[in-house]
């Protein structure tokens, strides 16, 4: 135990500095973009927040203000461990450090299939905005498997290619994209006219039974805001650089996030189309405000926003899979990087083949990008929230062995973990159809087969 603690509080004793990555190519603004892209937030302005606007009403941007609570109760947790030690494993790392090690496998099994499952959704979301853009200006749209194809190798080669540049990319697309949706929230709030919205304000017609499956659909907006954690080897000065990414991620987002849903909701009054059934609400409500170029320009930052985050997920899965070939959890082959970019071709390449694979499977048999969207995403959010109750459990162990325990680091880990286990409780008493209902139980068989896996490699396990 005292060599564990040792490794934990000791910066100087992390294994990022043996993974074969370039060290130190990241900067803040990079290791930032990562968290940022991974979340999208202009993708959940236009996707996810009519689907919470359809349960919660006007209490949608209470909703978010809840969520990112929540998100900033899960950071303070990552960013203890963060200020600790710096991995490619991420929370896998941090679990794995602390706690009995099928803890650690139960984590990084999780968030591997979190990522994944989050890059399919978002592959299926950018697939959902090339349909209606191909339809809106040439009136056709192209086969869904080829686009989900050249959406996933592309992505796959930037993320292959160099970690800054991919990082560079990312933070261009979102400052792009979420410039466009504050400006059309500023004239729109303008042309209305600055007031406030008191049936917002007031909650009316909200019923609060219904604000906890809300809940569940809003955390989705938040999932990867942790992913600054997988640059560990490459970020510079990263216990500094990466918790403060992990935090300020949360709160960005989440302002964002409340003032998209209060716009959004008080943009819809007077229009005919309902918030909950638009297909695309940012391009209604710039067209409202006088500026229907920016709705188009919006639509197609969205699409290229949902890029970004699958070239996100490539990047941090890709990474959380190199940490498990080191702890021999999978084939050890997965170990090799790239010497010339610095980056691991294999695991990267068949982390954007599973993205690919799992969204063409969908589209094979029919489903369209929104829903491909949704389901993958309603899974990927059981991964994630493994992944972060794990880690608040395991912030008091670590910091007691690095003798600095204290009582309000307690009370915050036991409110993260009650707040997501509510959270989970909720997610799974708000699947509305057999589709839904299923996912929880998909997620459980795919952990059992990866405790099994573990049971058989258990030998070359570290």
């Amino acid at each position: 135990m005292s060599n564990r603690s040792t490794a934990v509080a000791d910066p100087r004793s992390s294994d990022a500095e043996h993974y074969g990555l370039h060290r130190g190519a990241l900067g803040a603004a990079e290791t930032l973009a990562q968290s940022i892209s991974a979340t999208a937030p202009s993708t959940s302005s236009s996707l996810t927040i009519p689907l919470v606007f359809a349960i919660a009403g006007n209490g949608t941007w209470l909703v978010y203000l809840t969520a990112t609570v929540a998100a900033l109760l899960v950071g303070f947790c990552i960013s203890r461990f963060a200020r600790m030690f710096a991995s490619p494993g991420s929370l896998y790392s941090y679990t794995a450090q602390t706690l009995p090690p099928v803890f650690g496998v139960v984590s990084a099994w999780g968030l591997l299939l979190a990522y994944i499952a989050t890059g399919a959704s978002v592959a299926g979301g950018a697939l959902y905005y090339v349909d209606l853009l191909s339809h809106q200006f040439l009136h056709a749209t192209p086969p869904a498997i080829v686009t989900l194809a050249v959406i996933c190798s592309l992505a796959g080669y930037v993320a292959f290619r160099d970690v800054r540049l991919s990082a560079e990319v990312m933070l261009w697309i979102e400052v792009a994209s979420l410039a466009m949706v504050i400006i059309v929230f500023a004239v729109l709030l303008f042309r209305v006219g600055i007031h406030a919205d008191l049936d917002q304000l007031k909650l009316r017609g909200v019923h609060f039974g219904s604000l906890g499956p809300a809940l569940v659909l809003s955390m989705f907006s938040f999932v990867g805001f942790e992913s600054a954690t997988t640059l560990g080897a490459e970020a510079r000065n990263p216990l500094r650089t990466i918790p403060r990414a992990v935090l300020q991620c949360a709160l960005l987002a989440g302002a964002f996030f409340i003032l998209s849903a209060y716009s959004e909701v008080l943009g819809f009054r007077g229009v005919p189309t309902n918030l909950a059934d638009t297909s695309s609400p940012l391009h209604i409500l710039a067209a409202k405000a006088g500026v229907s170029a920016l709705g188009i320009g919006i639509d197609l930052g969205a699409l290229i926003s949902m890029f970004a985050c699958v070239l996100a997920c490539a990047t941090a899965a890709a990474r959380v899979t190199l940490r498990m070939s080191h702890a021999g959890l999978v084939p050890q082959r997965l170990i090799k990087t790239n010497k010339m970019h610095g980056t691991p071709g294999l695991a990267i390449l068949i982390c954007s083949l599973l993205m690919f694979l799992a969204t063409a499977i969908m589209a094979g048999r029919g489903v369209p990008g929104f829903d491909i969207y949704d389901l993958a995403g309603s899974l990927s959010v059981f991964g994630f929230l493994t992944a972060y109750a794990l880690v608040a459990v395991a912030v008091p162990f670590a910091e007691k062995a690095a003798g600095k325990i204290s009582v309000p680091v307690i009370v915050l880990c036991g409110a993260t973990v009650l707040v997501i286990v509510m959270i989970a409780l909720f997610d799974l008493r708000s699947s509305t159809d057999a589709v839904h209902a299923r996912i929880p139980f998909l997620y459980l068989g795919y952990m059992v087969c990866g405790l099994v896996a573990y049971i058989a490699r258990r030998p070359r396990a570290r």
